[in-house]
């Protein structure tokens, strides 16, 4: 019994004993800090609301309202100084009509010698035969003269070279000269009909086919009224191409000439309609209508173009209806001009583009079709190339010096 008792009281000191080794190991380790009780927490700044100041309000002196001094108050220093508004653009002045055709004649003269060079060195030869006279014929007909003044013209150069007899070159030149005038035909009116009405102005219809070079044409049309003191009112009724407004404005505003335009693709026949009024109100001497080109084939496009013109007549006549063509087109720009003659009275022809490889026979020929006179040609891509038309300084540019 002693001996059981002995080996539970070891036992008991065995337990104890390996207990008081766990609890000093624990002891030994450290343990992590218990975290605090309530967590700081950085607050982010607020973002501006409307109306707030964006920085923070920093400390310095401010002004109440009756310590600001206002520019009108004695004292108060200098208001800023306005910028001066840009000063209109300056006034093109341009060159008077009156003898520009003579002034342009070397131009012209270049351009034409085949014609005028051409028939004086065969009349200058010393036998005129059968093949001469058709050489001849074969010139005048190359330069668009037309077949049936070139045959008129031939005749009455073989009567009168054969009543001449002998043939010195200044006998060819005055003779030459003075047929090739009968046929450009000096008795025609060729004035443009541009002084104002009594109470509405003066109305020009400028029309054509397409790439004639009609806006560019009324531009310069404008140049020659402004030139010789009229006072002119544009009319951009050509709203089917892009920018052919623009242009036209661009050359009325360099003489002072106010253009009435519209939107893209806008009714042509009230914009000319707005013109005319313009015109009217503004005591204007001459309003040009620059219309779209027109193919001649096109039957609906006339027929517009009849519209415009009507549509115009609403607030008086049309003075005149000039018809721009193209005279590096020879006889094809007849075709066209019968046309138009059919739709519009025509009183007076623009040849354009006579300054390059164009046939100066194509005055002839064109009148000859029509009965209309050639009122202006085009001798260049300049402002003030655009001359009246004149007889005589024509045929003498032909034929040379």
């Amino acid at each position: 019994m002693e001996t059981v008792i002995l080996a539970v009281v070891i036992a008991l000191v065995a337990v104890v004993a390996a207990g008081g080794l766990v609890v000093g190991s624990r002891r030994k380790k450290q343990l992590p800090p218990a975290p605090p009780s309530t967590p700081t927490i950085t607050t982010p700044p607020a973002e501006p609301g409307v109306g707030d100041e964006a920085e923070v309000p920093r400390d310095e002196p401010r002004r109440t309202i009756e310590e600001v001094v206002l520019p009108d108050t004695p004292g108060a220093p200098d208001a800023v100084e306005e910028l001066p508004a840009p000063a209109a653009p300056e006034l093109e002045r341009p060159e008077p009509s009156a003898g520009r055709l003579v002034r342009l004649r070397s131009r012209l003269s270049r351009s034409q010698n085949t014609l005028g060079k051409g028939l004086l060195a065969l009349l200058s030869r010393e036998h005129l035969d059968e093949d001469t006279w058709e050489e001849i014929e074969d010139i005048l007909i190359t330069a668009d003269v037309g077949v049936a003044p070139t045959q008129e013209l031939v005749d009455r150069l073989r009567t009168r070279v054969k009543v001449l007899g002998t043939r010195t070159p200044a006998d060819l030149r005055a003779l030459l000269r003075e047929e090739l005038l009968t046929l450009v035909d000096p008795t025609f009116d060729r004035e443009l009909r541009t002084e104002s009405h009594e109470t509405t102005p003066a109305v020009v219809l400028v029309v054509g086919v397409n790439g004639t070079g009609k806006t560019t044409t009324t531009g310069k049309l404008a140049r020659v009224l402004v030139a010789d003191g009229r006072s002119v009112v544009l009319g951009a009724a050509d709203t089917f191409r892009a920018a052919a407004a623009d242009q036209l404005q661009t050359w009325g505003e360099r003489v002072g000439a106010r253009t009435v335009r519209g939107p893209e693709g806008g009714d042509p026949a009230s914009i000319a309609f707005d013109a005319v009024k313009e015109g009217i109100s503004a005591g204007a001497d001459t309003v040009l209508i620059d219309t779209a080109g027109r193919l001649h084939t096109k039957t609906g496009l006339m027929d517009e173009l009849g519209k415009v013109k009507r549509v115009i007549e609403k607030h008086g006549p049309v003075d005149e209806v000039l018809l721009v063509l193209d005279a590096t087109t020879g006889q094809n720009g007849l075709v066209q001009a019968r046309v138009f003659a059919e739709v519009v009275d025509i009183t007076g022809i623009v040849l354009t583009k006579l300054d390059g490889t164009a046939k100066g026979g194509i005055v002839i020929a064109v009148q000859r079709e029509l009965g209309v006179p050639v009122k202006l040609i085009g001798l260049g891509e300049g402002a003030d190339d655009l001359a009246p038309f004149e007889p005589e300084a024509f045929v003498d540019a032909l034929i040379g010096d």
